[in-house]
């Protein structure tokens, strides 16, 4: 016998958390930072046969201040990590980053001077998409991910304290070069 069976049919109860996270997830809008080969599997994501737009991403952004979701699709070099950074600065809160592809997560292949390893050294990642270049369906079940995850965030005092935390903790993560695993 709880409140949920003293209300006429019709009601719906929830936290004013829940239903800003479920109106967020549902219009988000990406902005593209394609640099590389996993930015023509993004683009082909966006196309008419897998169809973002059931997602409410419809369009993707050209400029920074209209969008809330960045997805860094491809390798990124030292030269465009100053760039990449101030994209995101621009970009309005609560935003979110999808690191596309294996050289954007880790630098891949390409573990010289020139190559950023893992674009987590340059803002703070949500999702991790594996892959060379990863599938559109790939990519959509990570934006699914980051759907849920969006759906259960914080709001207000709890989403900058969560932020912070988050971007403290990305800042003190070893480097993916200095990491040692069973090929090093």
């Amino acid at each position: 016998m709880g409140l949920e069976e003293k209300l006429p049919s019709g009601f719906l109860l929830s936290t004013v958390e829940k239903l800003a996270g479920a109106a967020r997830k549902s219009s988000m809008f990406p902005a593209t930072f394609g640099l590389a080969c996993c930015a023509i599997e993004m683009m082909t994501t966006g196309a008419g046969r897998y169809d973002l737009a059931r997602f409410g991403m419809e369009v993707f952004r050209g400029s920074p201040r209209q969008a809330d979701l960045m997805i860094v699709a491809g390798r990124v070099s030292q030269k465009m990590a100053p760039v990449l950074r101030q994209v995101y600065d621009q970009m309005p809160n609560p935003k979110w980053v999808i690191s596309m592809g294996v050289c954007a997560s880790t630098g891949g292949m390409f573990n010289n001077y020139a190559i950023v390893q893992g674009v987590d050294h340059v803002v703070p990642v949500d999702i991790y998409l594996p892959g060379c270049p990863p599938r559109p369906e790939m990519l959509m079940d990570a934006i699914l991910k980051l759907h849920e995850q969006i759906l259960h965030s914080k709001l207000g005092v709890n989403q900058e304290e969560a932020a912070r935390a988050a971007e403290e903790a990305a800042m003190k993560a070893v480097p993916t070069i200095e990491v040692k695993g069973l090929l090093r």
